[in-house]
Order: structure tokens, then C-alpha cells, then sequence
């Protein structure tokens, strides 16, 4: 047998009202001397271990002296033969939050990394018998997965990297989870558990490089920031030459022109309010 097998077994309850009768029977032989009782109340002590419960959402894989005789998945109130033996494993879904691991990005950079997965047993019997312990697999095979993981995308991009990476860890979030979760399914599927969820749980740089991270993310923004700036002001400028030629409202020359772009550079780009000076007088002064 190399695969689950699901079996059904007696009903506890009609066992139960069979195991009272023998020990009412049993009593009743005591109490008249006779040798049945004695055999009536031995044969109750035997049957008392068959009798098991299957809670929701919960299975017993029943043994016969280390053969695999079968799962029984169904809910109740059972009894089987005595001499099995009945192994609980649980059908819920179970939550897995791993530790916070240092590990190297595609780029070679320290990061912390952890992750979160929602599994559950599919399947009892390569659950009991192909691994030692089911839930200590998961959380082994969890960390090597999330370790395998980042070192396959880099943790972001950078306007001054060379090259760009179009999944990077901090901004494909869907991508990297689904990667994620292909790679837990494949490496939990000899343990019979099915992962139902995979995601990173938490992500940042390592202690000892975060400073520099931080100055670095620091100035992409501001550089990209003012990009912006600089091309929505030229736009501004270009557009208050064009608005000035075309009313004649004021005649320049490209020594007057080039004067008023720069001023306006200076007023649209600069970090802090412009202190404007009024000139009362001509254009030369």
C-alpha cells in the first residue's frame, strides 16, 4: 500500500449497547456463580479500546500490528478491531509564520525575510508514513523555500542600476507569492499537504545595510522628484515665451529671453519661496 486508502469501520453506538450487555451479563453470571461471567467480563475489557471518535475536520489511520489498513475521514463515533492501532492526523488548515531569516537578494544584498503559509493534509497516508514528521517538514521546507526564493529577484529597483528587473521582491507582490507558493506545493507534495496560501510576511535589508538603503532610496526620490520639476517647469516657461510672443505683450530679445528663463527656472525649481524684486523703471535697469 503506497497510497491513501479510505475505509469505513462499525458503528460505536450499536458496539455500545453490546458492551453493556455484556456486563450486565457478566454481573448477572458473577452473581450466580457462574464461569461466564468471568469470560464476559474479560471479553468487555478487550472490546473497550476498539470504540474511537472522528471529530470534524479530523482522520484516523488505522494500523494492524504495522500494516496500513486505511483512513477513516468520516465524522462520528466508531469501534474497530481492538488490536488497531489509530493515529490521529488533522484535515483543518493550519497557519505557518516563519521565522525572520538573513538571506542574499539576486543583487547580493542582505535581507531579512520570513513568510506566511496556509496548509493542510491532502493526503493521511503520505502524511503518516513518507515523511517523520509532517509539521516539522513544513516548517523546514518553508524556510529553504523562502531562502531559494530571494535569492532569484532582487529586493528593488534603482534609476541608477545598469539594469532593471521587472519582479523585484518589494514591488511584485503577486508575482513573487505566486512563485512562492509553486515552490512550497512542489516541495510539501511527498508529504501529502496541499498549500492552499503563500505569501512574504515581512521583508526589509538587513541592520547593517539599512542606513545606506534608506540614504539610497532617499535620493532616487529626490532625484526623480525633481526630474519632474525640471520638466514641468520648462514646460512653463515654454509655454509663458509662446503666450508673451503671440499677444505682443512685451517684444524680447534672445539676450532679454534667455535672462527671463533663467529667472523663471530659478523661481519654478528652487526648493524655497522666491523673494521677488519689483523694477519700476525700464527693462535695462
Amino acid at each position: 500500500m503506497t497510497q491513501e486508502k479510505i475505509i469505513t469501520v462499525k458503528n460505536g453506538y450499536f458496539m455500545l449497547f453490546m458492551l453493556f450487555l455484556f456486563i450486565a451479563f457478566g454481573i448477572f453470571s458473577i452473581i450466580n456463580s457462574s464461569v461466564w461471567g468471568v469470560a464476559s467480563l474479560l471479553l468487555t475489557i478487550i472490546t473497550l479500546p476498539g470504540f474511537f471518535l472522528v471529530n470534524p475536520n479530523t482522520s484516523k489511520v488505522i494500523l494492524l500490528f504495522g500494516k496500513y489498513i486505511g483512513t477513516v475521514k468520516e465524522n462520528g463515533f466508531y469501534w474497530a478491531n481492538p488490536f488497531y492501532r489509530k493515529k490521529g492526523i488533522s484535515l483543518r488548515a493550519s497557519n505557518f509564520d516563519s521565522e525572520r531569516v538573513k538571506v542574499n537578494d539576486k543583487l547580493g544584498n542582505p535581507i531579512m525575510i520570513s513568510t506566511i503559509a496556509v496548509w493542510k493534509v491532502k493526503d493521511t497516508f503520505k502524511a503518516a508514513f513518507d515523511v517523520d514528521n509532517y509539521e516539522n517538514f513544513v516548517r523546514v521546507q518553508s524556510d529553504a523555500a523562502v531562502r531559494k526564493l530571494a535569492s532569484l529577484y532582487p529586493y528593488d529597483n534603482f534609476e541608477d542600476d545598469g539594469e532593471t528587473e521587472e519582479i523585484t521582491l518589494r514591488a511584485s507582490v503577486n508575482e513573487v507569492s505566486e512563485a512562492l507558493e509553486k515552490e512550497l506545493s512542489e516541495r510539501l507534495e511527498m508529504a501529502g499537504i496541499e498549500v492552499l496560501e503563500a505569501r512574504i510576511g515581512y521583508l526589509a535589508y538587513a541592520q547593517e545595510i539599512a542606513s545606506a538603503m534608506l540614504k539610497r532610496q532617499q535620493a532616487t526620490a529626490i532625484i526623480a522628484a525633481r526630474h519632474k520639476i525640471v520638466e514641468g517647469a520648462v514646460s512653463m516657461v515654454q509655454m509663458a515665451i509662446e503666450k508673451l510672443n503671440k499677444h505682443d505683450i512685451v517684444e524680447l530679445d534672445e539676450e532679454r529671453k534667455a535672462a527671463m528663463v533663467s529667472n523663471l527656472m530659478v523661481v519654478l525649481c528652487s526648493d524655497k519661496d522666491a523673494t521677488p524684486i519689483v523694477n519700476t523703471g525700464t527693462l535695462n535697469h
